[in-house]
């Protein structure tokens, strides 16, 4: 970073209205912390947002003094990008507005917004929009990369329910992003990541679910892994787009509806969601239970904002985490033989393999629609290495190398740019695919000095 005087610092601190931190200051650790503690940089200072005009002064003043710039919005991604060393942090997690229109179907959501105030906001309505599966995670980074979870079979990626988008350029400007008004822009802003811009406000389209939705979990012996995994490769093909089914295998948790001598074993568990009438849904799902002999279930009707913070205590921040990822357009014995080698050899307690089967409205859009281009990802495959002291780094993150190359033969094109960690800065190009190119003309029209590169980076040049 560029070495800042005092009174540059002191200009700024008078001039922002929002709260400026510096090394030392109370509450300096605790905004750069993140979700993955493997991350631990210190920026030289960091401006904490309220409005979209604190953004454009703190990119004007970043600009002028050449400071290398990251955005925090949740703070979640594996990579770490919200934060950087010596240069500003541009906080925007105090700007966390969620505003619903019932009537037109429409929220309003500002970048500080994590997917459990979406959730709340949208279901005193009965209405959602497709999210991920941890509430705790910013939807901005969840939306700029793409988006999914358990609503997208029916509804399709966070992105495709993107309106519009209010935005600070890289010169400082705000500017609005829709179909209609800076198109190009809007294009690479779903799914492009935080490479063109800041954006202050997020609309969606919501659509009617729940208030209550059937869910839950059904856990099988890991020696009937081959008989589980095969037959859900084969179910969730033709599954109708209301059922969601993702499959786990990991070490089984205390759930009190397991066994106690089940807990700290290997497992393979089934975790679905119906978006529809719960009672079809009953119907549908009594198949997945001849798949082996389970230890057990956990399924009935319950809160769609309850189902969406499920896993939460199993993703709470603090641990070392490190992913590898890949997308497959089937699941195919080899790939199924793979995972549950691997899933024998997990390195610790956290550490999980899982698979989601998207598809359906996913796959409805054309590849060149907007950014992210993976509409053959019929299944994403996240590798997830979790644990929580630095001596376990070597054996953990060796084990998830090792089966993301075993496993990467049977991939499909493409990647999930938001399970990209720190060290995959050379998959960026595959993960866009033919839109990378693209993406690269449109780098250089809005951010031609990549100002913004604290991100998986489209480079300019």
């Amino acid at each position: 970073m560029k070495t800042l005087q005092k009174a540059d610092i002191d200009d700024f601190k008078v001039n922002f209205p929002g709260d400026v931190l510096l090394p030392g200051d109370a509450g300096y650790d605790e905004v750069r912390q993140i979700w993955n503690a493997m991350i631990d940089r210190r920026p030289g200072l960091i401006a904490r947002c309220g409005v979209p005009e604190d953004v454009v002064q703190a990119v004007k003043f970043a600009r002028k003094h050449n400071l290398l710039v990251s955005i925090r919005g949740g703070g979640h991604n594996i990579a770490g990008n919200a934060v950087c060393d010596d240069g500003l942090m541009i906080d925007l997690s105090l700007m966390k507005s969620v505003q619903v229109d019932p009537d037109s179907r429409r929220a309003t959501v500002e970048p500080g917004c994590t997917l459990a105030d979406i959730d709340a906001a949208t279901q005193a309505h009965g209405l959602a929009t497709p999210l991920g599966i941890n509430s705790t995670t910013g939807v901005a980074g969840l939306t700029l990369g793409g988006g999914f979870g358990w609503l997208s079979r029916k509804y399709g990626m966070t992105v495709d329910n993107l309106l519009s988008a209010e935005v600070v350029t890289a010169e400082g400007k705000r500017v609005h992003a829709s179909e209609t008004a800076n198109a190009d822009l809007f294009w690479g802003l779903r799914g492009g990541g935080g490479n063109f811009g800041i954006v202050t406000s997020f609309e969606f389209q919501l659509h009617p679910v729940g208030p209550n939705v059937l869910s839950g979990l059904i856990a099988f012996p890991f020696d009937q892994a081959k008989s589980v995994l095969t037959h859900f490769a084969r179910f969730t093909e033709t599954m109708p787009e209301d059922l969601c089914v993702w499959m786990v295998t990991r070490k089984a948790p205390p759930l009190p509806f397991l066994p106690e001598d089940v807990h700290g074993k290997e497992i393979v568990v089934l975790a679905l969601c119906y978006a529809g009438d719960p009672a079809e849904g009953e119907k549908l799902i009594d198949a997945l239970r001849g798949f082996g002999t389970a230890h057990g279930e956990h399924i009935g009707v319950q809160p769609y904002t309850a189902w969406q913070q499920a896993f939460d205590p199993l993703l709470t921040e603090g641990a070392r985490n490190y992913w590898k990822s890949h997308n497959f357009s089937q699941l195919s014995d080899d790939v199924i033989d793979v995972v549950i080698e691997y899933a024998g050899m997990l390195p610790s307690p956290q550490c999980e393999i899982f698979i989601a089967a998207i598809g359906a409205q996913t796959a409805g859009v054309a590849p060149d629609a907007m950014a992210y281009s993976s509409r053959d990802a019929n299944y994403v495959m996240n590798v997830h290495g979790r644990w929580d002291s630095a001596i376990e780094d070597e054996r953990c993150i060796g084990w998830a190398r090792e089966f993301f190359a075993k496993s990467q033969p049977f991939a499909s094109g493409g990647a999930y740019i938001n399970f990209l960690t720190q060290d995959e800065t050379d998959r960026v190009a595959f993960a866009y695919g033919a839109m990378y190119n693209r993406l690269v003309e449109l780098k250089k029209k809005y951010d031609p000095t990549n100002f913004f590169r604290m991100n998986q980076n489209i480079k300019p040049d």
